[in-house]
């Protein structure tokens, strides 16, 4: 088995990283890695083994035992746990309340690391988010970083959030006010905090997606991936 290829896709909310980097995928036939479904299998696995995640004894061990891996099935993220398919099971409100608690966890972030990694060591893998480029995939063959105004990112979306025809004039609306004012503090937030800051990766590429449709990024992205 020859070295698998990573690429990191990174930048804020709305930049659309999600949604470039599965069409990415499917082109190049590689796995899209959603990051917030790893977080997910686990809290699944916390749920099903009846533990309380505060108790680190008893956490570290289920991480210990843990084999969560993934793979494309119909251009189709697919979460294994075990070999088992649990995809479906990892979708529920009970699992997002339960991801979003564990995820903050020292201990769950290190399994976290070292599940990406033997990820990108299986498969040639695309891994999306806000650090893949800096924290988790320092040595990443290709890194990218994608950026867009944050007028254009708040009605991107607004126009995925929001209801299909509203009244109002969009600069007026209350939800697209809402977004606007949520995307930015977000922005904030992420490139401010202490750990894991968001920001580019020194040998990252910029993708300005501002004015671009997503097969247009996806293309820009694919003439910077030179893979010989």
């Amino acid at each position: 088995m020859g070295k698998k290829i990573t690429i990191t896709i990174d930048g804020p909310a709305g930049a659309g990283k999600s949604t470039v980097s599965k069409n990415l995928a499917e082109q190049l036939e590689y796995v899209y890695v959603d990051t917030g479904a790893l977080y997910r299998g686990v809290a699944l696995e916390v749920k099903r083994a009846d533990i309380d995640y505060n108790d680190e004894e008893k956490l570290l061990k289920l991480l210990n035992e843990i084999d969560i891996d993934c793979k494309m099935e119909n251009s189709t993220f697919k979460l294994l746990s075990n070999g088992i398919d649990i995809s479906g099971e990892i979708r529920t409100p009970e699992i997002s309340m339960l991801a979003s608690a564990v995820s903050a966890l020292p201990e769950v972030r290190s399994a976290l690391l070292g599940i990406q990694k033997d990820i990108s060591v299986k498969h040639n893998s695309i891994f999306e988010g806000r650090d893949m480029g800096t924290v988790v995939f320092p040595d990443a063959d290709f890194k990218f970083f994608m950026i867009a105004d944050l007028k254009i990112r708040a009605e991107r979306r607004y126009k995925e959030l929001a209801p299909v025809k509203e009244d109002k004039a969009l600069g007026n609306s209350d939800i697209y006010l809402k977004i606007h004012d949520d995307i930015k503090k977000r922005d904030h937030d992420d490139s401010t905090r202490k750990e894991s800051p968001l920001k580019p990766a020194e040998d990252a590429i910029i993708i300005d997606s501002t004015d671009l449709n997503i097969m247009q990024v996806v293309e820009k992205i694919r003439k910077n991936i030179i893979i010989t």
